[in-house]
């Protein structure tokens, strides 16, 4: 299996993304061929700031669970009303 087809089972769900010159929480909107949408999570006020388009190949790694992921969660739905 390819690493983008099992990454596009993960789509709609909070992930932290390492790519060749970066990093970043967020949601994962959408996997294609080319490339992956995420939606960046600014961790200070858990409000989503920018949209990111990522070249698949320039992905390094992707965590798809753990503690740090969790944390964002929780945080994020401690602030739903």
């Amino acid at each position: 299996m390819k690493f983008l087809e099992k990454l596009k089972e993960y789509e709609n769900q909070y992930v932290f993304i390492r790519w060749a010159t970066g990093g970043e929480y967020g949601k994962l909107m959408y996997v294609g061929e080319n490339f992956v949408e995420l939606d960046v999570i600014d961790v200070e006020t858990m409000n989503f700031k920018e949209t990111m388009l990522i070249t698949a190949p320039l992905i390094l790694e992707v965590a798809l669970g753990g503690s740090d992921i969790a944390r964002i969660v929780a945080e994020v739905s401690s602030q739903l009303n």
